[in-house]
Parts: C-alpha cells; sequence; structure tokens
C-alpha cells in the first residue's frame, strides 16, 4: 500500500469519526430538547383542547376532569365519522350531565366539516363549534365562530325543539337561518349536528350509565 493511499485512508477515516461524533452530538441535543419541551407542548395542547370544549359545554354543567373522561368511540353514520372519534363525558356530583361529541359534516361545500358539539343530558345542544373545514372565504366560512355568531343559534336546541321536520334551514322551510347564496354549508351542519343529537339519543342509558374513572360500580 503506498504512502498516498495509506493517508487518504486516514484522511476517510478522521472524516468519517468526525461526522459520527457530531451526528450522535446532534441526535442527543434532539433528545434532550425533546424530552425537555414535550410536556410544554402537552400541555399547551391540552389547554387549548379545554379551551375549545369549554365553549360549547358551561362549566357549571361538570366539576369532573373532562380531559381525563375523553374515550374514544367507533366510526358512526350518525357522527358522519368515518374514523374513531372522541368523546367527553361530563359529570356533576358523580352523575353523567353531558357529553361533548366529535361530528363530521361529509357534505359540506368543499368537503368534510368537523365539527364539536356539546349536549346535556336531557338532550339539549349546549354549544356547537367548527373545528375544520375548507369552506369558501367570505361565502360559507361564516359557521366558522370566529366570522359570526351564526353558530350560536344551535343553544338550547334538541330534537323535540324544534321537531324534526324544522331541522332544516329557512329557505327549505325551517329554523335555522342561512345566508343567501351559501345555504350548502349550513344545511350541512344543520343536519350534522340533528344527526349528533340522535345519535346521543340512542346512547343515553349507556352513556349515563358509564362509570366514572378510577371509581368501582
Amino acid at each position: 500500500m503506498t504512502p498516498q493511499i495509506r493517508t487518504a485512508l486516514r484522511n476517510a477515516l478522521r472524516t468519517g469519526l468526525i461526522l459520527f461524533v457530531f451526528s450522535l452530538i446532534g441526535t442527543v441535543m434532539l433528545a434532550f430538547t425533546h424530552d425537555r419541551t414535550e410536556p410544554t407542548i402537552a400541555r399547551s395542547q391540552q389547554a387549548e383542547k379545554l379551551a375549545l370544549i369549554s365553549q360549547v359545554l358551561p362549566a357549571a354543567l361538570y366539576d369532573n376532569d373532562l380531559l381525563a373522561s375523553q374515550q374514544n368511540v367507533p366510526p358512526d353514520a350518525l357522527l358522519g365519522t368515518r374514523k374513531p372519534s372522541a368523546i367527553w363525558i361530563a359529570r356533576r356530583g358523580g352523575a353523567v350531565s353531558g357529553v361533548v361529541l366529535e361530528a363530521v359534516a361529509p357534505d359540506g361545500y368543499s368537503g368534510d366539516i368537523a365539527l364539536l358539539i356539546g349536549i346535556d343530558i336531557d338532550g339539549k345542544v349546549t354549544g356547537v363549534r367548527v373545528t375544520a373545514h375548507r369552506e369558501t372565504p367570505g361565502l360559507g366560512d361564516y359557521i366558522d365562530r370566529a366570522k359570526s355568531a351564526w353558530i350560536d343559534q344551535f343553544a338550547g336546541k334538541s330534537l323535540t325543539a324544534p321537531p324534526p321536520k324544522h331541522w332544516k334551514v329557512a329557505k327549505d322551510g325551517g329554523v335555522f337561518d342561512a345566508r343567501a347564496g351559501a345555504t350548502i354549508t349550513p344545511r350541512a351542519v344543520v343536519k350534522a349536528v340533528k344527526s349528533a343529537l340522535d345519535y346521543f339519543a340512542h346512547r343515553r342509558a349507556a352513556l349515563a350509565a358509564t362509570p366514572e374513572p378510577g371509581v368501582q360500580p
């Protein structure tokens, strides 16, 4: 082996060793940063989720740890879901007082409209919020609470108030307002909220009997 080859090999080994050391240091730093920031990120995400939930379910309605009550439910046509979704069970004095459901309006003008729906134990809507959508800005996006108060009209509604035949936008003979020229989007939301109420009605007894986490039945 010539001196030139030996020198080239030594240089290659030295370069490889340096790269390895830097890679190792970088990996350790990333792992350290992740471990330090993950709890903060998790707390921030939980705070954001709880803030959104509190918009659809009044705090006076529950005294349990709502985030800890989260359960996953399988896809259901009444919820408009095609994959497992979340449900949060509210309790007051140990008794189930309401729920918060994730639902989807699959027939929005531009596709799925993700919803968070609060329902008390009597089957009345306590609040609705749109959590994701792709509706046309300036036309159908008024369903977003940040854009208008349109979504607030669901509060207090139930399967009997109004009667099922009036769970439509006003243009279709129902009681829910909708802006002219943008009725596809609100139709989808109205239909999704009523379907979520149907879902709750079908499962109210089972949900009311759900044992509290950490409490022996």
